[in-house]
């Protein structure tokens, strides 16, 4: 079982930035597609960002210019560093990974860091 740890959450003004981190227990190169998900009180979770084949990127249309994600291939590490925040970015953050094993897809979940942003 792969195992993704989320860290970098907490709180942070209006206008300020964070940078996520999801550690993976495993070389992240074997996996297909890696990406954030955030999830804000009440409402459901939603896609923020995913990385694919290594460097093809998709953002969230609301969120493109102000949110980045990379991964460390060497640090077995996945960002998201999170720019010009507002309060509507306040959420749980959660980092997803995708891999082929015994020759079926599997999909593994961290278990999320907080965003609160907030004056």
């Amino acid at each position: 079982q792969v195992q993704l740890v989320e860290s970098g959450g907490g709180l942070v003004q209006p206008g300020g930035s964070l940078r996520l981190s999801c550690a993976a227990s495993e070389n992240i190169t074997s996996m297909v597609v890696m990406g954030w998900y955030r999830e804000a009180p009440g409402k459901a979770r939603e896609l923020v960002a995913r990385i694919t084949g290594g460097t093809s990127t998709y953002y969230r249309t609301s969120l493109k210019g102000r949110f980045t994600i990379t991964r460390d291939n060497a640090k077995n590490t996945l960002y998201l560093q999170m720019n010009s925040l507002t309060p509507e970015d306040t959420a749980v953050y959660y980092c997803n990974a995708g891999a082929f094993r015994g020759g079926s897809w599997s999909d593994y979940w961290g278990q999320g860091t907080r965003v609160t942003v907030s004056a």
